[in-house]
């Protein structure tokens, strides 16, 4: 069905493209989900028109495809998307043109063989994807700047991590592994990289033990997802519940709040210090 659904869309590329970028005097940009968006935006500046395929509050897994959405790929500039069946429905979409990027082949990201892809989260790794980005705009400057950015938050983070009770964080959803691995805290995940997955008895069972034996204090949920999951461990063990925000994309009222990937990177570093005890 889903097969027949992207058939469709491309056979609706007859009814017309979107605006030409001619037109504009802009770059069209379309992004799969938000921390590409936002990269293309920060480096193209009022150069380039950016479109995050994924609406303010929705879940980027759960996206589908529409006449539109094909629509929007096929007539950008350059369409920047994860790759390696992040979102399989727009990686078929978007077919194989040259302004196609799927950013999970930047050469240096030392990906897992399990197909973690939440890169994004590791500063060091994200920097790579921004000079990918950056390179395909033709914008050195911006690049840099962002890159430099980034390398800010990565020693905010080395320094605010460094001293920590704790090393292990327990999450509703195994997304911070990359994360963890940068600077030096073990990822306890209560269900796998799919956020959605209901984990067995057995598997929550094992996250409890977990929790009581190392003392953990907060069992962290995401903003996009349901905190049930989270919540049952943490009435279990008697320990508190915290935002671990995956950026995966931001809620509406974020987005009117005027947040951004490096004030949630931020509020990010602020939980993990509270949970782990960090001095």
């Amino acid at each position: 069905m889903r097969a027949i659904i992207i058939l469709v869309c491309i056979a609706a590329l007859v009814a017309g493209c979107g605006e030409s970028s001619l037109a504009t005097g802009k770059t069209r940009v379309v992004a799969a989900f938000y921390p590409l968006a936002f990269a293309a935006q920060k480096i193209g500046g009022a150069k380039v028109e950016v479109l995050n395929l994924t609406p303010a509050g929705a879940e980027p897994h759960d996206l589908e495809v529409t006449p539109s959405t094909v629509r929007e790929l096929r007539g950008a500039d350059l369409a920047l998307l994860l790759g390696h069946g992040f979102q399989p429905q727009l990686e078929k979409a978007a077919g194989g043109s040259d302004s196609v990027l799927l950013l999970l082949d930047t050469p240096g990201l030392q990906r897992y063989s399990n197909g973690d892809p939440h890169v994004w989260l590791d500063p060091v790794r994200f920097s790579l994807i921004v000079k990918r980005i950056g390179s395909a705009l033709h914008a050195p400057g911006p690049t840099q700047r962002l890159v430099a950015q980034l390398q800010v938050l990565d020693r905010e983070y080395r320094r605010g991590l460094a001293h920590c009770v704790r090393r292990e964080i327990v999450t509703s959803h195994e997304a911070f592994a990359y994360l963890g691995e940068r600077y030096g805290l073990h990822q306890v995940a209560i269900t796998g990289l799919t956020p959605e997955a209901e984990p067995s008895p057995r598997d929550l069972q094992d996250v409890i033990s977990i929790v009581r034996n190392t003392h953990a204090t907060t069992i962290f949920f995401e903003t996009l997802v349901s905190p049930r999951i989270a919540e049952t461990v943490a009435h279990e063990t008697g320990a508190k519940t915290a935002v671990l925000n995956p950026i995966e994309g931001l809620k509406p009222d974020e987005v009117k709040a005027g947040k951004n990937y490096f004030t949630v990177m931020r509020s990010n570093l602020a939980h993990l210090r509270a949970a782990l005890g960090c001095r």
